[in-house]
């Protein structure tokens, strides 16, 4: 590896940690907003019902369901619809490390929630701002340009 390759690796990985931060804070924030939307049938409702007030698609994924073709198509579906209506998209892994942030419990006897598609919406009014959302919205644009349609970050356990 040459130098300026190891400086872009380290870069890659300071600005994953950081558009992973962003992410946690953006969804902590806008879940005490009521703003998130989990689920794929719930987000594929609210989709088809009000595009215009998703912000954020964030499609959830670890290894051990990258082999379930139902989920896989739902995918698809969903990330064709965000770009034909220009939402931002974000493949994230880590799916114990978002049941956390999110305040998910398995101690609880009820059925977990399905975290694999989590909608981001903007009230239709400014009533609410997050750091995060501008950090993750930013980094999507920058993908985007560098023709990486859906951007992947990991989220970390801490």
């Amino acid at each position: 590896m040459t130098l300026e390759e190891l400086v872009a690796c380290d870069n890659t990985a300071k600005k994953m940690q950081t558009v992973s931060e962003a992410v946690e804070q953006l969804l902590v924030a806008a879940q005490r907003q009521a703003c998130l939307t989990v689920g794929v049938y719930e987000s594929a409702k609210l989709m088809n019902v009000d595009p215009d007030s998703v912000v954020l698609c964030l499609l959830a994924i670890d290894e051990e369901d990258e082999g379930d073709i139902a989920l896989q198509i739902h995918f698809t579906l969903i990330q064709a619809f965000c770009c034909d209506n220009d939402i931002n998209i974000l493949r994230v892994s880590g799916m114990q490390r978002l049941a956390k942030v999110l305040g998910e419990s398995s101690e609880d006897n009820s059925e977990p929630r399905d975290l694999h598609c989590i909608l981001v919406t903007n009230p239709h009014t400014d009533s609410w701002k997050s750091q995060g959302l501008e950090e993750v919205a930013s980094y999507c644009e920058e993908s985007r340009g560098n023709n990486q349609w859906v951007p992947y970050v990991p989220l970390l356990e801490r």
